[in-house]
Parts: structure tokens; C-alpha cells; sequence
């Protein structure tokens, strides 16, 4: 483990801890062939604090002329990113996920669909907020999170200051921002903290956050919880 009695990383970036998983199973050859032949070439720019230590803010322009620009944190193994790019030819799609088999199965879903308005930031989504624009993003999407559900670890939670400060900020007045969750606690924590960041609840009665929205596909994690018995929510904010 890095030494971390400094407040620095060796590239002069913040430490940030990081909870979740980076890599699990190995990857089968086929996915190991899409990381090998595709990532690069769907890779937003210079993301990380190591080939971009001035924080220089992504041209959204360049990378999808004429076209809104999306952001999912955390797309998981990418049914719902590649759903949207298909469903919405006309806006482009960045995508964030540290956890490389689930990049590895979101890249085969790219190649099936045969998309090309999207981008893959294999990594912390708090990296790509520091090099997104201010105000350049219309939607955000935060669907079933870890939901890190020990009292002492919901500090690790998206759902915090840490992460809807700069998220509201690379959000554009009056984009929205969806989260969906099977978690109890997840809810009233989102519901609690979304709002001090800078958003509204669009919510005026219970259809709103128990169906879905009309666009939606369930992925495999709602999959699982409704097999558990648990309820998924579907929360909508949007950037005051």
C-alpha cells in the first residue's frame, strides 16, 4: 500500500480513498480482447492526475460535436448506458466505472449494439468530475450504487457532499439527475443530502419514485433485488 502520510500522491493529486472493487474473477479472453482493441479508443482524454496533472477541463465539444452530454457514475456491467446510447443517438454518453470486469462486459455490449456516442472512464467518477466543464452535463445517472449499508461505512455512500458538490457543479441549471436504489436507508440518505447540493425532488405523488421511468431497462442488480424481495425506488432531482 502507498505510503499516505502525506496529503499528496506521488502525481501531486489528493488522496482519495477508494472502497469498492477494481478488479474481480478473471476476465474471459473475450473480454480481455475488448479491453485490449476498444478502451483506448473510447477513452474520454486525459482523465487521471498522472497524464493530466493540471485538471485541463475535456472538450465535450470535440468529443461529441453538436450533441448534450450524459454522465452515468457507476454504469455496473452497462445494460442501461448502452440502452440509452441506442435509445438516444442524438446525445453523447460518458460512463464511469473503476471496476474493470464490469468495463470489460459494458465494451462487448457497445460492440453488439454497435454505438458510437459514448465514452468509458475506467475509474473513480471523481476523476472525471474535475476535468468536466462547469454547467456541460444535462443528465446524470447514480443506479444502484454499493449501497455500503454498515452505519459507520455511509460516509463511503455517493450520496455525500464529497460527490454531489461536484456533481452539481459540472451539471447544467435545471439538468436532471435519476438514482435508483432497492435500499431503505439509501433513500432517506439520498433524499436528505441531494437537496442541500443544490437539487429539487420532482416528486409530487408515490408513482413518481415507485415505477419506473418510461425510458428505463431493469438491469441485472434490480434483477437481484427483486428476486430478494426488496423494492427498487426511482428517485428524479433536478440542478436548481
Amino acid at each position: 500500500m502507498a505510503d499516505q502520510s502525506s496529503d499528496k500522491h506521488p502525481s501531486g493529486a489528493p488522496w482519495r480513498n477508494f472502497y469498492g472493487r477494481f478488479k474481480g474473477k478473471g476476465l474471459r479472453d473475450s473480454q480481455q480482447k475488448y479491453l485490449d482493441e476498444d478502451l483506448a479508443a473510447l477513452s474520454p482524454g486525459a482523465v487521471g492526475w498522472e497524464e493530466n496533472p493540471d485538471r485541463s477541463a475535456l472538450d465535450l465539444a470535440e468529443m461529441f460535436p453538436g450533441k448534450d452530454v450524459w454522465l452515468e457514475v457507476g454504469f455496473g456491467g452497462g445494460e442501461h448506458m448502452v440502452h440509452q446510447a441506442a435509445s438516444n443517438r442524438d446525445v453523447g454518453i460518458i460512463g464511469c466505472e473503476p471496476y474493470i470486469n464490469g468495463v470489460a462486459m459494458l465494451l462487448g455490449k457497445i460492440r453488439d449494439a454497435e454505438v458510437d456516442n459514448v465514452k468509458v472512464h475506467p475509474g473513480d467518477a471523481r476523476d472525471m468530475m474535475d476535468v468536466l466543464p462547469a454547467q456541460s452535463i444535462s443528465k446524470a445517472f447514480l443506479l444502484y450504487p454499493d449501497p455500503w449499508p454498515k452505519k459507520r461505512h455511509h460516509r463511503r455512500r455517493f450520496v455525500t457532499q464529497e460527490h454531489l458538490q461536484p456533481l452539481a457543479e459540472v451539471l447544467k441549471p435545471g439538468a436532471i439527475f435519476r438514482v435508483a436504489t432497492d435500499i431503505p436507508d439509501y433513500v432517506r440518505q439520498t433524499l436528505q443530502e441531494v437537496p442541500k447540493a443544490g437539487f429539487e425532488w420532482l416528486a409530487e405523488g408515490p408513482t413518481d419514485w415507485r415505477e419506473p421511468w418510461g425510458d428505463w431497462i431493469s438491469t441485472r442488480y434490480e434483477q437481484k433485488a427483486l428476486r430478494e424481495g426488496r423494492t427498487p425506488h426511482y428517485l428524479t432531482f433536478r440542478r436548481l
